[in-house]
């Protein structure tokens, strides 16, 4: 098993179209069972077209009731990303991926307060990964997002991560030293974004295909620390911890959006400490997180 995604998840791309969801849609289309899986891409204007034998559709909706779409992947540009993720919400789809970096965020206000009403209604929850957020992967069988696949093996760890490239780096390590995954998830910098560190880890937690878990986190915001607490009540595997930004100075953002801290208990040093007392194993050294998680099976 794995988390979230797997060979039989049929997904629509969103802003397949573009410059970068033409990229990224052969990449995943190349990966694994991507031929299969990749079964639909949406725009309004180019409906009847096809990219790389995908057709092209006019909306989510057609794409669900015609090729069984469940998951949606979004690559369209900042200003119409919000209205895209909220599109796919309202076509009851399972699971939103949105890579797009840059919404406004008052936009990504309007579509959570939106999610949430259409939950609390009675409606379908949707979950939403990202958004500026590399994707995610369960090696071997699918591919969704922006990370490069050759990096990765079939295996029992779990990787979650708010950094792509961090992510990348966890992964890397873990096959080098002949471990594979059985999911990398990257959820994102944004300040307001779908599925946090505890709710990986808690599917993590579920999944009977992983063993182990690194988490990899940055400063800025309590997400990070309410994982960690989460773990330490509830996790039974062993969780290998990482927090990028020691070195950062306080009240200047540090690339994502998120990655700001703004006092109290959201720099480095004070998210470590807690996963520290969490029970986790943490490093102050990116490049050990393999030979670290390793040396706990």
């Amino acid at each position: 098993m794995s988390i979230y995604i797997n060979k039989d998840t049929r997904v629509v791309t969103q802003g397949i179209t573009g410059k970068t969801g033409q990229f990224h849609t052969k990449g995943c289309q190349a990966y694994a069972n991507g031929k299969a899986c990749f079964v639909a891409g949406v725009n309004p204007k180019k409906a009847g077209e096809s990219f790389e034998g995908i057709p092209i559709l006019a909306s989510v909706k057609e794409a669900k009731a015609q090729h069984g779409a469940n998951v949606s992947v979004i690559y369209v540009p900042p200003a119409g990303a919000a209205d895209a993720i909220w599109e796919a919400v309202e076509a009851d789809l399972d699971l939103v991926i949105c890579i797009t970096e840059g919404i406004p965020v008052k936009d990504m206000l309007m579509v959570r307060n939106k999610m949430k009403a259409k939950e609390a209604a009675g409606g379908k929850k949707t979950l939403l990964l990202g958004p500026n957020c590399p994707g995610l992967i369960t090696p071997d069988e699918i591919k969704i997002g922006i990370m490069p696949g050759h990096i990765h093996r079939k295996g029992r760890i779990g990787v979650v991560s708010r950094s792509g490239t961090l992510t990348y780096e966890a992964v890397a390590q873990l096959t080098e030293i002949g471990l594979g995954q059985s999911s990398a998830v990257g959820i994102g910098g944004d300040p307001i974004n779908g599925l946090k560190h505890i709710d990986v880890m808690k599917a993590f937690n579920d999944d009977p295909d992983t063993d182990a878990v690194i988490m990899i986190g940055e400063i800025g915001g309590p997400d990070e620390a309410e994982a960690a607490r989460w773990c330490k009540a509830n996790m039974k595997k062993p969780i290998v911890g990482f927090i990028a930004g020691v070195t950062a100075p306080p009240g200047k953002r540090m690339g994502h959006a998120g990655a700001l801290i703004s006092g109290g208990a959201d720099t480095a040093d004070a998210k470590l400490a807690i996963m520290e007392e969490c029970g986790f194993k943490v490093t102050r050294n990116p490049s050990e997180m393999g030979r670290m998680l390793k040396a706990l099976l």
